[in-house]
């Protein structure tokens, strides 16, 4: 059951574009008024508003971080896959224990395999947070909007946006390369 759910949510989070979640997330209240926590069918322990609870904020955290973590569970999945299964039966003949062997054997020699896309995944999400503009969340490029709507210096602006991607970004591929 736990990986039909894990494959169903990997499957959703990769198919549907982040924009889309994103204002899915901003428009909940739409479809859920009220978000309630309890026991289903019994008492509920907690209940709000959704307009209350789900801010540009929590809308943007839920957004990119749901569809981040269902790319790093397929960057995790495929570097532990990478590991041949006899490094994991030499573990086990030895007498480790199953999480043991993952702890001690196989996890170190996936990180080998998981830290490049993983930097990747990082630059990717900070390109991404341009998209949160659209929630009205202010970032980099929502603050240049807001500037240049007054001063319709639309490039100029624009090139500053480019020069701290950039900037960013960069500061970001030298800590990856670092840690490969």
């Amino acid at each position: 059951v736990l990986q039909a759910v894990a494959w169903l949510y990997t499957w959703v989070m990769r198919a549907v574009p982040t924009l889309v979640q994103l204002i899915f997330w901003f428009n909940l209240a739409a479809l859920y008024p009220t978000i309630s926590i309890g026991i289903p069918f019994g008492p509920t322990l907690a209940s709000g508003s959704a307009n209350i609870l789900i801010t540009t904020w929590t809308a943007a955290i839920l957004g990119l971080g749901l569809h981040e973590a269902a790319y790093m569970a397929e960057i995790v999945r495929s570097g532990i896959q990478a590991i041949d299964r006899g490094q994991s039966e030499a573990g086990l003949a030895l007498g480790m224990s199953r999480g043991l062997v993952m702890w001690r054997v196989v996890l170190p020699q996936a990180f080998k395999v998981i830290i490049p896309p993983t930097g990747n995944q990082v630059i990717g999400m900070l390109k991404l947070t341009s998209l949160v503009s659209v929630i009205a969340l202010s970032d980099l490029l929502y603050s240049a909007e807001l500037i240049y709507s007054r001063n319709f210096l639309v490039i100029p602006l624009l090139v500053v946006i480019v020069f701290w991607y950039l900037v960013l970004t960069s500061l970001l591929m030298i800590g990856q390369h670092f840690l490969e």
